[in-house]
């Protein structure tokens, strides 16, 4: 089966498997598990920050962010379709009392101009706004990369009101590995970064929380109590992940070129519609037209012949590589949705 539902599907290689085998342990809630510490100081210095605090997954890190920066009844400015308003499950409202402010950005790139637009005034009237969400690469927007002239615009707009401004870097690795512009030149612009380990990194679990501020940090390691996120003898995980940061990042751009590879074979099918071109990492968003079949239907259909996706609304669908696909597995799985999509 060709797995293409997402890179978080991947499975652990044998080196992984090995390391997380003999990964030294200790109490993390103590503070005393060394691998945990070892990858929490690594993906700090990585980002040019100062802390970084291991978490279960990214949706807790970035709930750890929301949570720590705001206040019940403050306001936070998100991209329409981000992550944390698309699968976080409403967590930003039930666990820090906070309400979203949607911005509908082009493929989930916000302008500056649109922040500014959402910044509430501060007069008796107006609820504030508390923190300013950015995700790069951007989920729904197709593997989308935030210009870094963009971020940096939106930072002097943030720094100009005096608010905070928060990076669902999920995956972040993703852009560094297409741009070549270091993760630190991503990361100074914000106060708090989340990284995912277990998407095109490769490891079966954890996030990480990085900030140079030292107090925000402990504040979130309580909060990561509160959620349930606190845990033991993590360092059987948190080797996974070294594992990843150290063997798999150089490797992503294979993924963006299988990702760009089955972009031109989906065009070649006249019932799908998509732009090659806007394929910059490793998600392919397209839309199949003209089908009797409902979506969930055209997703069985696919997986009789072999190949996993999936459908995400109206008329489209969303195909992620990763470290699991080879370069041949893309050539069948194009055949497949040829052979699928033109009947």
């Amino acid at each position: 089966m060709i797995d293409l539902r997402s890179d978080t599907v991947t499975k652990p290689t044998d080196g992984m498997r090995k390391a997380m085998a003999h990964a030294e342990v200790g109490d993390d809630v103590y503070g005393e598990d060394p691998t945990v510490n070892r990858l929490q100081d690594m993906v700090a210095a990585m980002l040019s920050k100062r802390y970084a605090l291991f978490v279960p997954s990214g949706t807790m890190a970035n709930q750890l962010a929301v949570r720590s920066h705001t206040q019940p009844g403050q306001e936070v400015i998100v991209e329409s379709a981000s992550h944390i308003v698309r699968y976080e499950q409403g967590a930003a409202g039930a666990l820090a009392g906070v309400q979203l402010h949607w911005v509908s950005g082009e493929r989930g790139i916000m302008t500056a101009d649109q922040v500014e637009g959402a910044i509430r005034p501060k007069d008796p009237y107006s609820i504030s706004t508390g923190l300013i969400c950015l995700e790069n690469t951007h989920n729904a927007g197709g593997g989308t990369i935030y210009p870094l002239s963009t971020i940096e615009k939106i930072r002097a707009i943030a720094t100009q009101h005096g608010i905070p401004m928060h990076l669902d870097g999920a995956r972040l690795m993703n852009a560094v590995a297409a741009t070549t512009i270091p993760p630190a030149s991503y990361a100074q612009h914000f106060e708090t970064v989340s990284m995912c380990l277990s998407k095109g990194l490769g490891a079966p679990v954890g996030s990480l929380l990085i900030s140079s501020d030292q107090q925000l940090i402990e504040r979130a390691r309580r909060f990561r109590r509160m959620y349930g996120g606190a845990m033991r003898q993590a360092g059987i995980l948190a080797a996974a992940g070294i594992y990843a940061l150290e063997h798999h990042v150089t490797r992503l751009p294979e993924d963006h070129i299988h990702a760009k590879r089955l972009a031109r074979i989906l065009q070649q099918i006249p019932s799908v519609r998509i732009a090659p071109h806007h394929v910059e990492t490793n998600i392919v968003i397209f839309e199949v037209t003209g089908q009797r079949r409902t979506p969930a239907e055209i997703v069985a259909a696919l997986k009789q012949e072999g190949v996993l996706i999936n459908a995400i609304g109206g008329l489209s669908y969303r195909a992620v590589t990763h470290l699991n696909i080879s370069a041949k597995e893309i050539e069948e799985a194009g055949a497949v949705f040829t052979r699928v999509l033109t009947h």
